[in-house]
């Protein structure tokens, strides 16, 4: 019984540390504009990316360029980031 319980907690706690490493750049929702396709593989050119950017909540342009310079977070959306990075002059 007890092993059953401990393996229930420890599998709560990793759905849970799951969760929580999930950022903006994981959000569909904020990915998509950025993007040419429902696929998300095709960037935006350099001149609509800089509109979408512009268009987007200050609170938002900060959480992305946050998780853009965590080399964890940023490594699956390293070219994403790069193209970020220079549009708000930090390239």
């Amino acid at each position: 019984m007890n092993t059953k319980i401990a393996f229930l907690s420890l599998l709560a706690a990793s759905v849970i540390a799951g969760t929580a490493f999930a950022g903006i750049l994981d959000e569909p929702k904020m990915m998509a504009p950025f993007f040419t396709d429902k696929t998300m593989k095709t960037m935006k050119s350099d001149a609509d990316m800089k509109k979408v950017w512009a268009k987007m909540s200050k609170k938002h342009q900060t959480a992305m360029m946050k998780e853009c310079q965590d080399a964890a977070m940023s490594k699956p959306h390293a070219e994403f980031c790069a193209k970020l990075n220079a549009l708000a002059g930090h390239a």
